[in-house]
């Protein structure tokens, strides 16, 4: 069952359930189902929260191993710059190539970074749409049965 029709048997569950004298509109409910139903509610929400979370802590991987690959670059041109010392042009060329070897892989840390919020970004607002979907629906459940237990105090 989804979320929907699990909330609808809980609320036929409060409609039908009994009220005992003098409880002023209190009603007896099976603890047990109900904290069944609320399970399998918890459990069917979207699996967007489960891979948002994942993503999130996937972000910090992907940020880290960009910035490991940055400097294995700048490392490695460093190195080269070394081993020419010697050679004037050389030299010159080597540094210019480690220079641009840093540059890119910075525009590349930052595309990934920006790429990695973006998508971040993107599945934490369409989680929150279906959070806030399912959550006007509690609310109106629960509206709902305030209602039915004012009209049963009347």
């Amino acid at each position: 069952m989804n979320a929907e029709e699990l909330i609808e048997e809980l609320f036929e569950m409060v409609e039908k359930a009994w009220s005992p004298p003098l409880t002023r509109g209190h009603i007896m409910l099976d603890a047990n189902e109900v904290k069944q139903i609320l399970g399998e509610i918890r459990d069917s929400l979207p699996n967007e929260i489960r891979q948002a979370k994942a993503i999130v802590a996937d972000r910090s991987q992907i940020i880290s191993d960009a910035k490991r690959e940055a400097e294995t670059i700048v490392r490695v041109a460093e190195e080269r710059a070394k081993a020419m010392v010697n050679q004037n042009e050389i030299v010159k060329q080597a540094q210019q190539k480690a220079n641009e070897m840093l540059s890119q892989a910075q525009v590349r840390f930052r595309e990934m970074r920006k790429a990695s919020n973006d998508y971040i970004d993107d599945l934490m607002r369409r989680t929150d749409e279906g959070l806030a979907a399912n959550l006007a629906e509690l609310r109106q459940t629960r509206q709902n049965i305030k209602a039915t237990q004012k009209s049963g105090q009347n």
